[in-house]
């Protein structure tokens, strides 16, 4: 016989039960400011990186399955305990671009909020400018201002207690600013694939982390022309055991787009389908170990049209999921 307190817990449950079932998977942070920031008009991270994003998005029809984020209006003391007090006040001198940038770690932390609160399963932020080349020089690093995943892997730590965080970089580039944010921390998983030799010339295989954070710095070296196979092969050997071992509480993905086919700026031939396959397995990592909490931020990608696709392969795996 049902009790009256059995009766009244279920009927307190149905309704969060009904609205865990039917909300859309998958969130997205987009704003117009990201459209404002202009290094110079010839430069390959422009505005029409996100418009191209945006429009195959819809002619996809993803832009009706995902749920919109705001971004939060004031990250400032956030990026303030990751940067410099020197780092930051002259970031916020530069017309335009210091509030975009601003804008941008703003969109990744609200991404986390959504997650964290449960009100979508998983994120992927369209923001720019990107951010994991960022360090403390006072100045833009690889079209890069402030560290966003690193200040959202903080953020995801210190507001809502998770406190292991895996950050997967595939962007063609080595991540060195999120890198030298933890590289003795034992607290972050850091992985990134990328060309050792292209800029910024870091990411070195032997560097592993130091002190309590020794063995939890993963930099996997691809030559020039590698393939699918080759980036699937490092998840496999290098990723995986690592995640399996350090099990997260929460997925941030630096998801640069650079290392696909055809960019004007990298040498990989990794396809679409390598983006699906790989969104795929960060996904059942976060299944596995944290209930899903995945975001995924924008880094890099300057073949337009190259972009817009891959982008599209990964956020539609996203909502598959």
């Amino acid at each position: 016989m049902t009790t009256r307190r059995e009766f009244v817990r279920a009927l307190t449950l149905a309704p969060l039960a009904l609205s865990r079932e039917t909300r859309p998977s998958t969130g997205f942070v987009y704003d117009e400011i990201y459209l404002d920031h202009v290094l110079r008009p010839d430069h390959p991270e422009s505005p029409e990186r996100l418009r191209r994003i945006l429009l195959e998005m819809k002619r996809e029809g993803l832009d009706q399955e995902v749920t919109s984020i705001s971004r939060l209006e004031a990250p400032l003391p956030y990026i303030e305990a990751h940067h410099t007090a020197e780092h930051v006040a002259s970031i916020r001198k530069i017309e335009t671009s210091g509030e975009v940038a601003k804008a941008a770690v703003g969109g990744a932390l609200a991404a986390v909020s959504a997650v964290s609160h449960g009100e979508v399963r998983n994120a992927f932020c369209a923001i720019r400018p990107p951010g994991h080349h960022a360090n403390n020089t006072g100045e833009e690093e690889g079209f890069c201002f402030y560290s966003t995943a690193a200040i959202a892997a903080k953020y995801a730590q210190s507001v809502f207690g998770h406190e292991k965080i895996l950050i997967i970089d595939w962007d063609y580039h080595h991540g060195n600013g999120t890198q030298n944010a933890f590289y003795d921390d034992p607290t972050v998983l850091f992985y990134s694939s990328h060309d050792w030799q292209a800029y910024p010339g870091t990411g070195d295989p032997a560097l592993e982390g130091k002190g309590e954070g020794s063995g939890l710095n993963i930099n996997v070296h691809l030559e020039c022309g590698s393939k699918d196979v080759d980036m699937l092969r490092a998840w496999d050997k290098k990723l995986l055991p690592a995640a399996a071992k350090f099990e997260p509480d929460f997925v941030i993905v630096s998801a640069g787009f650079d290392s696909r086919k055809e960019d004007p700026l990298g040498c990989f031939d990794v396809t679409d389908d390598a983006f699906r396959r790989m969104t795929r397995t960060a996904m059942d990592v976060a299944d596995q170990y944290c209930d899903g909490r995945l975001v995924s931020l924008l880094e890099g990608g300057y073949n337009i049209d190259g972009l817009a696709k891959a982008t599209v392969a990964h956020v539609s795996t996203l909502v598959e999921g």
